[in-house]
Formats: structure tokens, C-alpha cells, sequence
């Protein structure tokens, strides 16, 4: 199938790589693919583009979220009904997907890491402990010099999960953390939120410290709760803007 589309595809070569793999991948549907029929597979793509995988990989989520391709179990990424309004404001309507997928994600930590933080607060060695603190003493520091302090946040939660005692909880979060990667690279930039998502962590590591496991779960509760009104805010401010 490939090789009679190769004449629609040039190599990339520019820094966004993935919003120009989705530009091909878009103009490829629009102009040749029919609802239903199924995109050519990641290797395909990564081969013929000159791309990497996870290049393929972003962009075929970036058009998920436009509405434009969705995933089918065992068939591969299908071809959706394309709308004339959908074709008319991409962005608008990928921003609102968008808000709706965040959303979800959002709703789906604050159900499963306030009782990891409880776990964490009953199980976590002192070594756990230790290596909390140790995370957000970097970013205590990191936040003075004026840094960003993503890795930090993140590695902070999966510390949180890790000491909780249950690695199968550690590797869905893993999958839900690189879902909202972008999302959490953008609200770290607003102003106050690096601040606000250091204490949001104190908070719960003295609850742990304390084996408090109802005051971790709530400090976990509002800490997501916290950044779900920053992230849900932007997203929906870039969508009426």
C-alpha cells in the first residue's frame, strides 16, 4: 500500500518534526484516504518520512485529537468521517478534544493516586522518604535559579507510587504522566504554578512522613485538584481565544 503513496510524502527536515508528519498525514486523508480505511503502520511511516517512531507516534495522537484518525483494537489507526466544520477550524475543534481528553486524564489521577499517597504514608521506607525529600530539595532549587522543574514533578509522583508498594499502579501512571506531558509543559510555564506545585508536594510528603495516610490522600486530592483548574483553564482559554 505504501509504496503506491510514497509520492505524496517529502523527507522531513524541520524542528517540530511531528506537526510536519501530521500536515502529511492530514493532507494524505484528505486527499486520497476514504472513512474507514486504515493509515499505513508506524514503521511504514517512520521508514518513508525519515522519522523516528515516537515522531509518528505524536502526530498520529495530535489527529486523533483533531478527530481526523482514531485507534481500533486489532485493525490499526482507521480513517474517521471527516466533517465540513472539523475541516473548516482544525484547531478549535482539536482544542476541544483536547480539553475533553485532559479532562479525563485529570479525572483519572485524582481516582487513583490519593490512595496511592495513602499506601505511600502506611508502606514508605525511610529510604522512600529520603528520596522524596531529595526530589524536592532539587526543586526548591531549581525553582530559585529559575528552572523548569518538570522532571522533578514528575519524578516525585512516581516516587509517591513507587513507595505505595504496588509496581502494576507505577506503569499506568507511567502511560497517563506521558500522556500529559505536553499539557504539563505548558502549566508549569504559567506564572505561580512551579510555586504552587512545590507546596502542593510538601504537603503531601509531611503527610507521609507522618504515616498520615488520610492526610496524604487529601493533600494528593487537592494537589490534582490544583492543577486540574490551572490545565483545564489554559487549554479552554486557547480554545475561546
Amino acid at each position: 500500500m505504501l509504496s503506491a503513496l510514497n509520492s505524496d510524502f517529502e523527507i522531513i527536515r524541520r524542528n517540530k518534526v511531528y506537526e510536519d508528519v501530521a500536515r502529511q498525514i492530514e493532507r494524505l486523508i484528505l486527499k486520497k484516504l476514504r472513512p474507514g480505511d486504515k493509515l499505513p503502520s508506524e514503521r511504514e511511516l517512520a521508514e518513508t518520512l525519515a522519522v523516528s517512531r515516537s515522531s509518528i507516534r505524536d502526530a498520529i495522537r495530535s489527529l486523533e485529537l483533531m478527530g481526523m484518525v482514531e485507534p481500533r483494537q486489532g485493525a490499526g489507526t482507521i480513517v474517521r468521517e471527516i466533517t465540513p466544520n472539523l475541516v473548516a477550524n482544525p484547531l478549535a475543534n482539536a482544542l476541544k478534544r483536547k480539553e475533553a481528553v485532559m479532562a479525563e486524564l485529570l479525572d483519572f489521577r485524582r481516582i487513583i493516586e490519593p490512595p496511592l499517597a495513602a499506601r505511600a504514608a502506611k508502606h514508605a521506607s525511610g529510604e522512600e522518604i529520603g528520596e522524596m525529600q531529595d526530589i524536592l530539595e532539587r526543586q526548591k532549587m531549581k525553582l530559585r535559579r529559575g528552572e523548569s522543574t518538570i522532571p522533578e514533578d514528575s519524578e516525585f509522583h512516581y516516587a509517591v507510587a513507587m513507595a505505595s508498594g504496588n509496581s502494576v499502579v507505577l506503569r499506568v501512571l507511567d502511560i497517563v504522566m506521558d500522556l500529559l506531558r505536553d499539557t504539563r509543559e505548558r502549566s508549569l510555564q504559567v506564572e505561580g504554578r512551579p510555586q504552587k506545585s512545590l507546596a502542593g508536594h510538601r504537603r503531601i510528603l509531611a503527610a507521609i512522613k507522618r504515616h498520615d495516610a488520610e492526610g496524604a490522600k487529601t493533600a494528593m486530592r487537592q494537589h490534582i485538584e490544583d492543577v486540574e483548574q490551572i490545565v483545564l483553564h489554559e487549554v479552554h482559554h486557547r480554545a475561546t481565544v
